[in-house]
């Protein structure tokens, strides 16, 4: 399915019925990850797998923000006329789950974010170091962005009044004392750690992501 928003044109796949659920995926992905999750979830929500900007399906760009991402998933929201959806973010979606809360809160039920950082520096030395190498050689947008942004303040994340839980594997490229953090500032935050899990182990091609939204939701359902 196809929503035409002026700028540009998202590619979004639905299922199930009941309460409104986002799927946001992280860099370079499309909403094929949550391929394995999608069926479990549709059995409890109306399920939007949304392929960002630039992305799957989506149309091209030839540059990225995470604020223009953002923007895409409210005006998604507004015009579907969803009445304040849950969204689940994995990693550049988490940080749109956050953009979200923080600059559309009228719109948004509720996050939960996993492997998410609301600073570059939330990524571990060597992997901020390799992104950095990685760039030096390809020139490549996705990896400029990560480089780049996000830049969420505390006050921001302070600022945040919907239920929010951040989740992360054990072994995450991002780094945990980071994540707990965004889960302390934010008013009610809940942190949830993964024993054994990498960045995406949990969610890419997984039922498990499934499982964890439906616990982290079964009070909302």
């Amino acid at each position: 399915m196809e929503l035409n928003l002026g700028s540009v044109t998202l590619h979004y796949e639905q299922q199930g019925s009941g309460l409104p659920l986002l799927l946001l995926h992280g860099n370079g992905e499309s909403s094929a990850i949550f391929d394995k999750a999608m069926p479990l979830l549709a059995e409890r929500f109306t399920v939007y797998a949304i392929d960002s900007r630039g992305h799957g399906g989506s149309s091209p760009v030839s540059e990225y923000h995470y604020a223009d991402m953002a923007q895409d998933v409210s005006d998604f929201i507004r015009l579907m006329q969803l009445d304040r959806p849950l969204v689940y973010g994995f990693s550049d979606g988490g940080i749109i789950a956050l953009l979200l809360a923080i600059h559309h809160p009228e719109q948004v039920g509720g996050i939960i974010a996993s492997g998410v950082n609301v600073r570059p520096n939330g990524l571990k030395l060597r992997w901020l170091l390799l992104f950095r190498l990685m760039y030096l050689f390809n020139r490549d947008p996705l990896f400029r962005l990560m480089l780049t942004e996000p830049d969420i303040t505390d006050d921001q994340l302070r600022a945040i009044r919907c239920p929010a839980h951040i989740v992360a594997g054990s072994r995450d490229m991002l780094r945990q004392s980071h994540m707990r953090r965004i889960a302390d500032l934010i008013p009610g935050g809940r942190y949830l750690l993964l024993d054994g899990e990498t960045h995406g182990s949990y969610i890419v091609h997984s039922e498990k992501i499934a499982r964890i939204i439906l616990d982290c939701t079964e009070n909302r359902t």
